[in-house]
């Protein structure tokens, strides 16, 4: 069985993360307290309660962006720090700036005076999209927050499920995480099944973990034994994606990812984010028991 090096990953996030990964690095794997994510997580937060400064690493401006909003949210719920409190000023700029439709755009004015990934633009009409959309409102209903923002954008995306037009994979992704925690099980259940067909119909997931490129495998859409999309893949599936993933651990300890890179500083950023979210799926698949001791080395 393939198992990551753990003591070269600690060092890697010593060298070269961000303080914040490095703190959801101790909180999940090293007995870490909450409140150090919490704090690190609102160090990126705007006056508008809002999310900015690069906390989404291809997105370099200080303001406010739905996917900033994203990753805020999921570090507080994934390293049990859910603070109201930025949770409530995260919900009213999302309210603030939501297109008609409800949600939130894929990237909000004002990136282009800033650096930024090449395909961090925002879409003419600022419509509703699917991957900021999903995973904002899956974390939210995961803690049966209950917010207008929230009933509109989960109107949304039921509508846009059985409407499904034009999907891309981050899109699937984005519903998927949503699937995950919305109230409505029974939709949910039957849902996953309408879109997982879509998801091989459209060629949108690569079975061959060798396949080179950007593509997206079984773990970007079911990276855990619970995630609600597991059920579409075969256990043979799954086991040959966390091999790779547990191989693509590199000689530095980090994991990179396979999108182009354009700046130094968001790739060191995306690497640190990445080797936590790694370490995070292999752990959960069984492939490490998850825990360190404070030198870096196995429990």
């Amino acid at each position: 069985m393939t198992s990551p090096d753990i003591n070269a990953a600690v060092h890697f996030l010593a060298a070269s993360a961000r303080l914040l990964d490095r703190r959801r690095f101790e909180r999940l794997f090293a007995g870490g307290d909450a409140e150090p994510v919490r704090a690190a997580v609102a160090a990126y937060r705007n006056d508008d309660g809002g999310f900015g400064h690069a906390l989404e690493p291809d997105g370099r401006t200080p303001g406010s962006q739905p996917a900033a909003v994203q990753l805020a949210l999921r570090t507080l719920h994934e390293a049990d720090a859910w603070d109201d409190e930025l949770v409530g000023g995260a919900l009213g700029w999302l309210e603030r700036t939501a297109p008609a439709e409800g949600g939130a755009v894929f990237v909000a004015p004002g990136i282009e005076a800033w650096p930024h990934a090449p395909w961090w633009a925002p879409v003419d009409g600022l419509p509703p999209s699917l991957a900021t959309t999903g995973p904002i409102a899956g974390t939210l209903h995961a803690h049966a927050v209950e917010h207008p923002w929230l009933e509109r954008a989960t109107e949304m995306i039921w509508t846009r499920i059985e409407e499904p037009g034009e999907l891309g994979s981050y899109d699937v992704r984005g519903v998927f995480a949503f699937l995950q925690h919305v109230p409505d099980r029974d939709h949910a259940e039957r849902a996953v099944e309408q879109v997982g067909k879509l998801l091989f119909e459209r060629g949108l997931v690569e079975l061959d973990p060798e396949a080179a490129g950007e593509v997206h495998g079984p773990l970007d859409f079911a990276p855990l034994p619970g995630s609600i999309a597991r059920r579409l893949f075969d256990e043979s599936t799954i086991e040959a994606h966390l091999d790779h993933l547990a191989r693509g651990q590199l000689d530095d300890g980090g994991w990179t990812f396979n999108w182009p890179a354009w700046s130094t500083a968001a790739e060191l950023d995306w690497r640190g984010s990445l080797t936590v979210d790694a370490l995070t799926i292999l752990a959960a698949n069984g492939r490490w028991s998850g825990e360190v001791t404070e030198a870096g080395s196995r429990a």
